[in-house]
């Protein structure tokens, strides 16, 4: 009974996430001692057979062109009929856009238990039991799932990325797919920036920044450090900066390698959305703003003043003019 990862795409390339659900899913298979498989849908230019080198022995591709779009009822009835035919009891996905959508349904249907949020391995110790994050970020859940057949989604960045070399054996399932109940009319994709969700360092201004004028300083260090663009809720709001960068409670939660927090002051909304961060700089000119307690490191002072000494240093660490 191995266990079945599903491997997460957009417009044929794999998404980082499903590279850590592939080391996590390894793993996991090596606690319930078998195998690790996974499953990729519609059409992916991307290698699979070198997705082995995750840990993973054997990949079920289902070429379908009508699950290049995500259709959740689709997918998960595909994704549940692949996992009854090989008999996997554990399966995997990440505990992004497409998992928190596919995952729920898929749990209907094999009348498995789920635990979204997933952040350590499962304690096989005694039963089945996983650690989740609960109250955005603020404590943590052991949940026991005692169902024959158990699925985990796994938060991004939660888990590290490993390697150990190999080649995964690519078989072609050929499987009934169901015609998608969702029509995609149109896609407006945002070109040339680095997606929030698979970013590892990010940048955020606040309304410290005073308007969308000055927002350049931040783009510019951003483009530096190879870094994704994010604001507060206050502003998207007000329409200085698009919605889709919004990070929050409300907005997108997030969890990179660095979160920088330029003019923010830290409300409990914003920093439930980033609080999975592993590391937290704050610059604000406020030394009593709360974002300072959840901080790693903090700059007090003016972000019209600090921000173009860092980009100064920033440019003559790369020996840019």
């Amino acid at each position: 009974m191995p266990v079945l990862v599903y491997i997460d795409q957009s417009e044929g390339h794999i998404k980082k996430a499903s590279f850590e659900a592939l080391s996590y899913g390894s793993k996991v298979a090596e606690l319930l001692g078998t195998s690790a498989e996974a499953i990729a849908l519609g059409s992916i230019s991307d290698s699979l057979v070198d997705l082995g080198k995750y840990g993973t022995s054997k990949i079920h591709h289902v070429k379908n062109e009508s699950l290049n779009q995500l259709d959740s009822q689709v997918f998960a009835k595909v994704i549940g009929d692949v996992a009854k035919s090989i008999g996997a009891n554990c399966i995997i996905f990440s505990n992004n856009v497409d998992g928190k959508s596919i995952a729920p349904r898929l749990a209907a249907r094999l009348k498995a238990g789920l635990v979204t949020g997933a952040i350590a391995l499962p304690d096989t110790k005694n039963g089945f039991v996983v650690r989740k994050n609960v109250f955005s970020g603020k404590a943590f859940a052991n949940v026991s799932i005692t169902s024959d057949t158990k699925i985990i989604a796994l938060n991004p960045n939660s888990f590290p990325v490993t390697e150990t070399g190999g080649k995964a054996e690519v078989s072609e399932t050929n499987i009934s797919v169901d015609a998608p109940k969702i029509k995609v009319t149109a896609t407006n994709k945002v070109k040339g920036e680095i997606p929030l969700s698979e970013a590892e360092l990010v940048i955020s201004g606040g309304r410290g920044l005073k308007g969308p004028e000055n927002w350049g300083m931040i783009e510019e260090l951003a483009r530096l450090l190879g870094a994704a663009t994010a604001c507060s809720r206050a502003v998207a709001d007000a329409g200085w900066r698009p919605h889709h960068e919004h990070v929050g409670q409300t907005g997108l939660a997030i969890a990179p390698n660095m979160y920088v927090a330029i003019g923010i002051s830290g409300a409990i909304q914003h920093l439930a959305g980033v609080n999975r961060s592993k590391v937290i700089v704050v610059i604000n000119k406020d030394p009593e703003a709360p974002f300072f307690k959840a901080a790693d490191y903090g700059i007090v002072g003016d972000a019209f003043e600090v921000v173009p000494k860092m980009i100064a240093a920033v440019k003559k660490l790369k020996g840019v003019a």
